[in-house]
């Protein structure tokens, strides 16, 4: 097999594990039966497990963010951007793999290298609403890096209790409600003249 394609494999087989047992109780022996092959040649791939982890981890990371960017990117209407931005988080939660658990569920955030690419969903999210934030209504830095952060946080927390409360509403409903109480919120601050 291609060493791109057993690392794939080997990824996924270790996105199962850590999803299903956290860091702490994930086992090398595990990840290498998941995938079907030796510990060596799992090792031959990764030097460890915490350098597997954090691979996985970049890539999840890599994923919500570039879900979010897609959101902003897709449409000029901004009461339509700050519905499809809480959707990306939404959208991202329910996903297959459960990768988010590796994002904002981790049992490793007291691991600098980890808690680093965490804290990157959240810093580069809200850099790239408090972007659109800023060119729109012409707030200072500070004042839309707050409310794009604010945005962030209401997105991620919201769609976790969504999910963690058996999902009692529909996803794309709640997505929705949630979107609605956010674009009150941020359609306070008007477009400048120019905008």
């Amino acid at each position: 097999m291609p060493r791109s394609e057993r690392r794939a494999q080997l990824l996924g087989a270790a996105l199962e594990v850590f999803v299903a047992q956290g860091y702490h109780a994930a086992a090398m022996d595990d990840i290498a039966d998941r995938a079907g092959v030796s510990k060596p040649v799992l090792y031959q791939h990764f030097p460890g497990k915490l350098e597997l982890y954090l691979a996985l981890l970049e890539l999840a990371c890599d994923q919500i963010i570039a879900n979010v960017r897609e959101a902003l990117g897709s449409t000029q209407d901004n009461k339509e951007r700050v519905a499809r931005t809480v959707h990306a988080f939404y959208d991202y939660v329910v996903s297959e793999s459960g990768a988010f658990r590796l994002v904002f569920e981790s049992d490793l955030t007291n691991e600098p290298a980890v808690r680093e690419q965490v804290d990157r969903v959240t810093n580069e999210c809200t850099r790239e609403i408090a972007a659109v934030i800023a060119a729109d209504t012409k707030l200072p830095e500070p004042a839309a890096l707050l409310l794009a952060v604010s945005l962030v946080g209401m997105a991620e927390v919201s769609s976790r209790f969504w999910l963690n409360s058996q999902r009692r509403m529909d996803k794309d409903e709640a997505a929705d409600f949630v979107g609605a109480l956010a674009w009150r919120g941020i359609a306070g601050y008007p477009k400048t003249d120019d905008h």
